[in-house]
């Protein structure tokens, strides 16, 4: 018969190995959730940067309409110098002109300046569509080497837990029946090394009756926290 103190170890150390695989798991899954969550922020900064451009665009044709639009204008009115009735008449005509000019020449500047904007807007969009590919890159990476890495630990778990069923049964009667419904709230904490006469999941020192129990190989709850006692494996 095995000796209960050593199955108590062997299920304490596959307890241990099973919660570091699932928390391994579920880390690869939130890795690719984060990597994808940067890829969707950069497509949504790529988004505005592009609206910005179109808007801009829009904005200096616009201007670019109303300079055209003030141009002929200023063109028809120089053709009517020429029919001037009155000098009176031509004054007005040149006073109207000068004004219009130089209400285009503040228009021109203004659509230069817009146009230059543009170029600044669209070398933005090329440094988002730049940290997109990296972030695409990224993501790609990882997702291939989550799924690699979470193939080789599933299959890992697989072994540790069939290793486990197998172990269960070496339990002793008196203590499997709490084991099975520990283990299902508790894991790895359902079980406790003794460590320096104390629990080694809640501290609290042992009463020398209790290490003699143990000593004796008995099964011996912890009366602070309930965990399985054992002693360290001896070398």
């Amino acid at each position: 018969m095995a000796d209960p103190l050593d199955t108590f170890r062997t299920l304490h150390r596959i307890l241990k190995q099973k919660t570091d695989l699932e928390s391994r798991l579920k880390r690869g899954p939130q890795q690719v959730a984060a990597s994808q969550n940067r890829v969707n922020h950069c497509q949504d900064k790529l988004s505005e940067a592009k609206k910005r451009v179109q808007a801009a665009r829009m904005a200096a044709d616009d201007k670019q309409l109303q300079l055209k639009s003030r141009e002929a204008r200023v063109e028809d009115l120089n053709g009517k110098l020429n029919t001037a009735a009155t000098n009176k008449e031509y004054q007005a005509i040149k006073e109207q002109i000068a004004a219009d000019e130089q209400a285009n020449a503040v228009l021109a500047d203004e659509t230069f300046e817009m146009l230059e904007k543009i170029d600044e807007l669209n070398d933005a969009v090329s440094q988002v569509e730049a940290s997109l590919k990296t972030c695409q890159d990224e993501f790609a990476d990882v997702s291939s080497r989550v799924e690699e890495l979470q193939k080789k630990l599933e299959s890992e778990l697989e072994r540790v837990l069939e290793e486990m069923k197998l172990t269960e049964k070496e339990l002793p009667g008196d203590v499997k029946s709490d084991y099975l419904r520990m283990v299902k709230t508790r894991g790895e904490s359902s079980f406790a090394e003794v460590e320096n006469g104390t629990c080694g999941n809640c501290y609290q020192t042992l009463t020398p009756q209790l290490l003699d129990q143990l000593t004796m190989k008995k099964t011996v709850f912890c009366s602070g926290c309930g965990s399985v006692l054992y002693t360290p494996e001896r070398v």
